[in-house]
């Protein structure tokens, strides 16, 4: 949300996607509205569980005037990455999303962990497990590598002009 305020510095409403049928939602929506109580902004929660409910979603976001969308982490959305991208850019609605492969494809801005460097811990945490390490012996690994992608033609296309702070 903080991302999303310095983005759109002027928008009071953000909206947020997210999936009702992940069994995390219910906390995030908590923490979603905490945070905008914090940074003095109002949520506009969508929820979408199927491709057709991302197009509603969308036209609702922008018929109720959010200033930017936040897209949830979430494996489905990671399935339609592309069509969420295409939506965005449809409605003209500044998105951020949780992988640089959102960015990459065309979104405007990830933030979120490294998933390579994710994926090689995962790789030496199951090599130890297989040389006999118990599981519960091994030490907790926490993500500590983040990256911020920002899409300079995504901006152009919807028409925003990104602080130097965020650039630099």
């Amino acid at each position: 949300l903080e991302l999303a305020r310095e983005i759109v510095p002027q928008a009071r409403l953000i909206a947020a996607l997210v999936n009702p049928n992940n069994p995390n939602t219910e906390t995030e929506q908590k923490e979603l509205e905490a945070a905008a109580r914090v940074l003095g902004l109002e949520i506009d929660l969508q929820r979408a569980g199927s491709e057709e409910e991302l197009t509603d979603a969308f036209a609702a976001i922008k018929q109720r005037g959010a200033g930017a969308v936040v897209v949830s982490y979430d494996a489905f959305f990671g399935s339609v990455r592309d069509k969420l991208v295409a939506l965005a850019t449809r409605y003209s609605l500044p998105a951020m999303y949780h992988w640089r492969d959102y960015a990459e494809s065309g979104g405007l801005v990830s933030y979120g962990t490294n998933l390579a460097d994710a994926n090689r811990q995962t790789g030496k945490y199951v090599g130890k497990i297989l040389q006999g390490a118990k599981p519960a012996d091994l030490p907790v690994w926490q993500q500590t590598k983040f990256e911020l992608v920002i899409n300079m033609k995504a901006a152009k296309a919807v028409g925003l002009t990104l602080p130097p702070s965020l650039l630099a």
